[in-house]
């Protein structure tokens, strides 16, 4: 077979190649194309049933705004940001269930190879290579995959380390001009007094030498703060996202890496996002690796590491310890991620624990509500089953599920409740047999 031709195109000029009906695949999180989605949008009236994969979309897409009753454009997401959830409550973005670590194979085995892959990266090296900057992620599958392949040339995206990390001139149809606005940037939240308390008590159960995966959201970067003040030593880092909290944690010389069998001495990821300094950081720094989310995410290759300890979040869980961290009722808000894959990774692991952490309650329509129940909300998606659960974490305290009845589980997660509710749950747990008569 031939090596492509790559050739030098306008945004415009990539923008006609779309025809009614196509697939595209917009890449993910900062790989996003710019230019092309603006040139997409200029041309959309014509257009009918195009069809956009993405994920966690971090700035307006042009093509969105530019059809807001969705007439031209299916707009699908593996995992939505505050973005995608928007255009999601509008009946304009759709979510495709995923495990995120999952989706190479899904691109190698069950989706139709995409009409057009059209992706940001960082300007073509000296050996040919247009590195993918901080989304590895599924970027190889896309790039075998896609029928054309085009790069969005992007000066200031940051240029990472690591295997699998970029696509050769040779396997690439079209090259165009990037923009070169500032790269989106995650803010930063100020961790609460119920973020602090639960990071106490995750931080007490990790030892020297713990291989860390952080979750997105303030309790776990909490946790990164409070281990920045501890004694413990050697953490090493396996994660899906590398975010602020931990390139804090590795400033302060708690993060070396000696003790993991994977990656030795280096922080593993698939993707990064957050603060500039964050991509100022990972710019060319050989002490980060990215992978492909595949080796990241798999479970069978996160238990290589000893003392794995996944930290994550989750907004509901019922009194079985099902924990639902991805949908308000039959509302869409984020995504399976990783969360599942890391959790069996974890307990899979040699001395390894897995942390579900959620704030006892929260406000809707000015009424405190609990986030442990009797029964999840009717529409709510499990993202991580009971069989899964080990450690659960809110501020009232910790409890360990696994090897647990469903009397227990549900007396230990009534324990853990905010005290407003725990009358009431206990007495829905015998109503509904979760604890039978005379069992404590």
């Amino acid at each position: 077979m031939m090596a492509k031709q790559a050739r030098r195109i306008s945004a415009e000029e990539a923008a006609a190649l779309v025809d009614p009906g196509m697939w595209l695949d917009y890449g993910a999180v900062l790989g996003q194309p710019d230019t092309f989605d603006e040139a997409l949008a200029r041309r959309i009236g014509p257009l009918s049933n195009v069809r956009i994969r993405a994920c966690l979309t971090t700035r307006p897409r042009a093509v969105l705004e530019a059809d807001p009753e969705g007439k031209h454009v299916f707009w699908f997401s593996t995992h939505f940001s505050g973005y995608d959830r928007k255009k999601h409550d509008q009946g304009i973005a759709h979510y495709l269930p995923v495990n995120l670590g999952e989706i190479p194979d899904y691109y190698r085995r069950f989706i139709d190879p995409p009409d057009i892959v059209v992706f940001r990266t960082a300007p073509m090296d000296d050996k040919g290579f247009f590195n993918f900057g901080p989304n590895t992620l599924w970027m190889r599958a896309l790039v075998e995959r896609g029928k054309v392949v085009i790069v969005e040339e992007t000066p200031n995206l940051p240029y990472v380390m690591g295997e699998g990390t970029g696509v050769h001139i040779s396997e690439v149809d079209y090259i165009i001009p990037g923009s070169e606005q500032p790269l989106a940037e995650l803010p930063k939240t100020a961790a609460t007094e119920v973020d602090k308390a639960v990071a106490r008590l995750i931080a007490g159960e990790i030892e020297d030498g713990s291989c860390l995966q952080i979750g997105i959201g303030g309790m776990p970067n909490a946790v990164c703060s409070l281990l920045a003040e501890s004694a413990v030593t050697d953490l090493g880092i396996h994660t899906e996202m590398l975010t602020d909290g931990i390139v804090d944690l590795y400033r302060t010389g708690r993060v070396t890496g000696a003790r993991k069998r994977l990656n030795p001495g280096k922080l593993a990821c698939t993707f990064a996002l957050g603060a500039q300094y964050l991509y100022d950081f990972i710019h060319k720094n050989p002490e980060v690796e990215f992978h492909s989310v595949d080796y990241t995410n798999a479970p069978h290759v996160i238990m290589q590491n000893d003392r794995v300890m996944a930290i994550n979040n989750t907004t509901q869980m019922d009194l079985q310890g099902q924990a639902a961290s991805e949908s308000d009722g039959f509302r869409h808000i984020s995504g399976t991620g990783g969360q599942l894959q890391f959790m069996r990774g974890a307990y899979a692991s040699r001395g390894g624990k897995s942390f579900m952490c959620l704030a006892s309650t929260y406000d809707k329509k000015g009424e405190r509500r609990s986030r442990i129940v009797t029964a999840l909300t009717r529409g709510n998606v499990v993202t991580t089953p009971r069989s899964d659960i080990m450690y659960v974490v809110t501020e009232y305290g910790i409890v360990n599920l696994k090897g647990r009845t469903i009397a227990e589980r549900a007396k230990l997660l009534t324990s853990i409740a905010h005290p407003d509710f725990r009358e009431e749950l206990e007495r829905d747990a015998y109503e509904h047999r979760l604890i039978p008569r005379g069992f404590f």
